[in-house]
């Protein structure tokens, strides 16, 4: 176990140098071979009995659990291959913050550094192998979280609203919002954003969703926070003045911006959904009525580990 350097970084485990050996080895004579004839080569051969067979015997056993032996014809070189799963798969409290706690080669934290020597992988590629990892996990981890909030919030609304509500997205996702409610009284398009933070909230929004925003009024972002039981806590509406002020500007004919990412200040949302305030009846919740300011309320004993604030 180790320590990094960084305030960030929780302790975790990092991979004995012996061990990576042992996994690329592995890897670089298992597509010629299958792996009794590999473990008979390096039981046999004295080059290979730097490592003890326990040693290549648990290495192998990562490479499964990790899913490396699945695809053993990659083109990727096996010690990218290798750290890339580390990354995946080690628990690092620190992997989704990553795209705003490492900015750089020099900014990698302890574990990653020294399971990349282990490898022989420089700083400069060590980085982009990150780069890489949390692109994955992020883009994983938004879409499961984004369903859970949007199907969250179809059932609160249902629950509470007389109006009919819609969950468009479940259709396609070309409507540039996920939640549509209406009646005699008002129309609402709903963008649903979802975060299990409490302290950062960074909103994903594509062209075709700014673009509806621009020409329907009734579009409206919301932000929805999830506790640990996937129920919200916290509702609030990011206005969409800010939302205009913060998108990029084209600057060419011949260039386009098609996504970007929005960090929202704690003090910009509103709390509740402004928009459908003509629809919601006495004692109706407080999450949709606005009583709690953004992210919500809840006890000590429930706020989130360090990693998600």
């Amino acid at each position: 176990m180790v320590t990094s350097r960084h305030w960030w970084t929780t302790s975790v485990s990092v991979l004995p140098e012996p061990f990576l050996r042992a996994a690329v080895r592995w890897l670089e004579h298992l597509p010629a071979s299958g792996a009794p004839r590999v473990r008979a080569l390096f039981t046999e051969v004295p080059r290979f009995s730097d490592i003890t067979p326990t040693q290549y015997d648990a290495a192998y056993a990562w490479l499964g659990e990790a899913g490396l032996l699945n695809n053993l014809h990659s083109s990727v070189p096996a010690r990218l291959r290798i750290y890339s799963a580390f990354l995946a798969h080690n628990g690092a409290s620190w992997l989704p913050d990553a795209d705003a706690l490492v900015c750089g080669p020099d900014e990698l934290p302890e574990d990653a550094l020294r399971t990349a020597d282990g490898l022989g992988i420089n700083p400069e590629a060590a980085y982009g192998q990150l780069k890489a990892v949390w692109g994955k996990v992020d883009s994983a981890e938004r879409e499961r979280i984004g369903a859970a909030g949007e199907l969250a919030l179809v059932d609160l609304l249902s629950s509470v609203l007389s109006a009919k509500v819609e969950h468009v997205a479940a259709w396609s996702d070309g409507y540039g919002y996920d939640i549509a409610v209406s009646d005699a009284l008002c129309t609402a398009h709903l963008e649903i954003k979802t975060t299990v933070r409490r302290g950062r909230l960074s909103v994903h929004l594509t062209r075709n969703e700014y673009e509806v925003m621009r020409r329907d009024p009734c579009w409206e972002l919301v932000a929805v926070r999830l506790g640990a039981s996937r129920k919200p806590e916290a509702v609030a509406t990011v206005p969409r003045d800010w939302l205009a002020k913060q998108v990029p500007a084209d600057r060419g004919s011949r260039g386009r911006w098609e996504a970007c990412r929005l960090d929202v200040p704690p003090d910009v949302p509103i709390p509740g959904i402004p928009a459908i305030a003509p629809l919601l009846a006495e004692g109706a919740s407080d999450l949709l009525t606005g009583e709690y300011e953004w992210p919500g309320w809840q006890p000590p004993s429930q706020w989130a580990s360090p990693a998600q604030r």
